[in-house]
């Protein structure tokens, strides 16, 4: 079924952005990451996680066709090479002020290389991300200047795009989905997309994510008896 968003998109070509999507995902030290997974999962096993998320995130979002390049904003010295060998280029996080703070940076190297490039961030913890369904999210995206997409829960953002020459003003952290309404990026409602929305910071997050279908590296891990029964 088509949805109101779709029909918007397709007023100026249908099922495509107009313009190659350039995709900043950030992704915090690893050692820090996921830090709410501590009763899903044993101390070891939250850093291998969190890279195997951000590795199936960002292999997915590659395989998107309408996504251009993906800049990964990151200091981890471990997750940086495993990240660019998939393909990713990978900036340091120079700001070093939070996670807006890396995100507005990425889009800064994005659009110094590309003026006109319409970018876009996606969260680093999307394991069970699909191109498709990513690929619709952009198409809708780009009939706007600015659009977000919440979180399976409707309080956070997964998603928020900036067309070319627009700025992209992330509010991300906590209850981000009001934030970026009362900024004027138009939220993007849209059927079949769960695996865009389904960001894991919980153990429940993560079951829901494997019930969707994770990519090969979360599989690989979950296998190795990260999740604990129950």
């Amino acid at each position: 079924m088509e949805t109101d968003g779709e029909r918007a998109a397709g007023a100026g070509g249908r099922g495509r952005a107009a313009a190659p999507w350039s995709l900043v995902v950030p992704l915090k030290p690893l050692a820090l990451a996921k830090s709410r997974l501590a009763g899903a999962v044993g101390p070891p096993e939250r850093p291998r996680l969190a890279l195997a998320f951000a590795q199936d995130t960002v292999v997915a979002a590659l395989a998107c066709a309408a996504v251009r390049d993906v800049v990964v904003v990151t200091d981890d010295p471990v997750a940086a090479p495993r990240l660019a060998a998939l393909g990713a280029r990978v900036v340091p996080d120079r700001p070093a002020a939070g996670l807006n703070a890396a995100l507005a940076h990425g889009a800064e190297v994005v659009r110094a290389l590309r003026p006109g490039a319409a970018v876009a961030t996606l969260n680093a913890d999307l394991p069970a991300l699909r191109p498709a369904e990513l690929e619709r999210v952009l198409a809708v995206a780009g009939r706007f200047p600015r659009a977000f997409l919440a979180d399976a829960a409707d309080i956070g953002t997964t998603f928020l795009s900036a067309a070319p020459g627009i700025e992209l003003r992330p509010a991300f952290g906590g209850a981000s989905r009001l934030r970026h309404l009362s900024s004027g990026a138009v939220e993007i409602r849209l059927g079949g997309v769960a695996s865009v929305r389904r960001d894991v910071d919980t153990g429940a997050d993560l079951r829901a994510a494997l019930e969707l279908g994770v990519g090969r590296c979360t599989a690989e891990r979950c296998r190795a008896g990260a999740l604990r029964a129950g």
